[in-house]
């Protein structure tokens, strides 16, 4: 597993490519290096690539560094013969930190990226210092009803209706091998299909942890809560000194759905102070 390729290096902006477990994985490194703070990986929703990361890649990199993955299948890192899993993307990540020669990372995902994110943290939580989930459930019975029914609908069916989309539009103009939006389609879909229940690894995760989800989410408010309360939130008084206060963050953010969130400018100065 090596730094395959260099293709950009200017001021605080590297683009790279690292092949990792058969995977040519695409990453940007962003901003600078700063005392105290490990990088930032930062990971995509499910169809985005980095360049749907908008305004919170640059917002965040003028204060440390931070690494931007294109995942599986996604952006300018080519599909291979394997199903798309949060498993494997996150063996993929941990692979990546290790070769940039980072010893720990923050790590901040949203949606599909955060189930990235989740099991990065909880396959590799030596790796990991801080954890931000944006948007994120620990089990696929976390969102509602009419959101898992439409999960169940995600297929390459779908591929001419979104050809007017930006996620549609992004792909096409920098992927390997832009005809397989289709075929993109189908291996998320079945990502989105398969059953998991990660409670028992969610309570063992040794490091702080913030949850950010929106007010109108696609995940049920139940189980935000639950979610936190796995964590070691919301389980007493913190106490007029703080004494008591749970390592684990929640942020419920007003006014915004699971498609609008990481594009709230409410996102960053909530996320900002947990991980400085």
């Amino acid at each position: 597993m090596t730094i395959s390729q260099v293709e950009n290096q200017t001021g605080d902006l590297t683009k790279g490519y690292a092949e990792v477990n058969g995977l040519k994985l695409y990453y940007e490194i962003h901003g600078a290096a700063t005392q105290g703070n490990p990088p930032l990986v930062l990971l995509h929703g499910g169809l985005g690539m980095i360049e749907l990361l908008g305004e919170a890649l640059p917002q965040l990199a003028a204060s440390r560094q931070v690494i931007a993955v294109d995942l599986q299948g996604h952006g300018r890192t080519a599909d291979i013969d394997r199903p798309i899993r949060f498993e494997r993307m996150a063996d993929d990540i941990a692979a990546l930190i290790r070769q940039l020669g980072f010893a720990q990372v923050d790590v901040m995902g949203y949606s599909l990226g955060g189930g990235a994110a989740l099991r990065t943290a909880i396959q590799h939580p030596g790796l990991v210092r801080k954890l931000v989930l944006v948007s994120v459930t620990f089990k696929r019975t976390g969102s509602y009803p009419e959101v898992l029914a439409g999960m169940d609908q995600v297929g390459r069916a779908a591929a001419e209706f979104m050809k007017q989309s930006p996620i549609y539009q992004g792909y096409t103009r920098v992927a390997p091998k832009p005809e397989n939006f289709p075929l993109l389609l189908d291996k998320v879909g079945d990502l989105l299909r398969q059953p998991y229940d990660w409670s028992n690894a969610v309570a063992a995760l040794p490091m702080p942890v913030m949850l950010v989800f929106a007010d109108a989410d696609s995940v049920q408010a139940s189980h935000m809560v639950e979610f936190f309360g796995l964590l070691g939130g919301g389980q007493r008084d913190a106490g007029w000194d703080g004494a008591n206060m749970p390592k684990a963050q929640l942020a419920i953010l007003p006014g915004l759905t699971h498609y609008n969130i990481f594009a709230s400018p409410l996102l960053i100065p909530v996320v900002a102070p947990f991980l400085a």
